[in-house]
């Protein structure tokens, strides 16, 4: 089959390996302009578009899809399908309309649960215990359309959106392939979306990862893992801000006031919630690399009854 190839990601780069290897091909892949990144604010690519530049697959980066430009560039490629995976931008109904088999979409989550821009975060920022990937057929609404193919997958206890993307991405680039073939075949039936099942997943901020240490421990530490990519968890000690990359739910009675340090041990800094306590076990300072607790406590004096926020 001759496919467009849209998305920008990590997330992308596996479904796209298996569609190039199962013989598919992809005549072009179109991602997110290159952007600044990081410190410094380099420009750098796209994982999708460094794959495709490794790959010797042409690349375009269209800064509006929808613009008439973009629509006829699509059009002259004459693709039998575009598929779709965490491509960044929105596509109009003349593109949806385009190709033969129509555009396909791998979205992060078991639709109609989680549509949206963040569905791996937000399953475990809401203590899910599975998430899963859905194989859709594109219509004009947001992650809408009739849902092709599913499959499930368990979210670990120790899961960060890292992990679960990387596990969520191998199991989007198998279902690609049983939807490419069964498509193909005319085998596949659709099935429509419960709209009364539906939920959103809305798009990150840097505000979201602000830790309230008045809220349960529990759903901090999901905060922890679920944002653990970006923006990351953070609260601030002594004007500064204070990343937290890895902690543990204490089921103990809070002995003080939310965000005050409740004890400090070689290996922690636990600090009272809302309900039960926040053990900090891997932190990073503003300005410097990320660290054991054990290693930031050997340069900054923190006791009990100080506050973190």
């Amino acid at each position: 089959m001759k496919i467009v190839y849209m998305g920008t990601p990590e997330f992308a780069v596996a479904p796209l390996k298996a569609i190039l290897e199962a013989g598919h091909e992809v005549c072009c892949v179109v991602t997110q302009p290159d952007r600044p990144k990081g410190r410094g604010s380099r420009v750098q690519m796209s994982p999708v578009k460094e794959f495709a530049a490794a790959h010797e697959i042409p690349v375009f980066q269209p800064p509006k899809i929808k613009a008439a430009e973009s629509i006829e560039k699509l059009k002259e490629l004459g693709a039998d399908a575009f598929v779709v995976a965490a491509f960044g931008q929105i596509l109009s109904e003349e593109i949806l309309r385009m190709p033969r088999f129509g555009c396909i979409n791998i979205h992060a989550s078991l639709l109609p649960a989680y549509r949206g821009a963040a569905p791996i975060q937000q399953v475990i920022l809401d203590g899910e215990k599975e998430s899963g990937v859905t194989i859709m057929q594109m219509d004009a609404g947001i992650d809408t359309g009739d849902i092709l193919l599913q499959r499930a997958v368990p979210i670990e206890k120790a899961e960060t959106d890292i992990s679960l993307g990387v596990k969520l991405s191998e199991v989007g680039a198998a279902l690609i392939l049983d939807a490419l073939a069964g498509l193909e075949e005319g085998t596949l039936s659709a099935c429509r979306q419960r709209e009364e099942e539906s939920s959103y997943a809305k798009m990150l901020t840097k505000a979201m990862g602000l830790v309230d240490f008045a809220v349960p421990a529990d759903v901090i530490e999901r905060k922890v893992r679920g944002l653990y990519s970006w923006p990351g968890a953070y609260t601030f000690y002594q004007g500064k801000m204070l990343k937290i990359y890895r902690a543990d739910v204490l089921e103990e009675a809070p002995d003080g006031e939310a965000g005050s340090v409740s004890d400090v041990t070689k290996d922690a800094i636990i600090v009272n919630t809302g309900k039960g306590k926040l053990a900090l076990l891997e932190v990073q300072p503003e300005g410097k690399r990320r660290m054991a607790v054990r290693d930031f406590l050997a340069g900054n004096q923190i006791g009990k009854g100080q506050k973190l926020g």
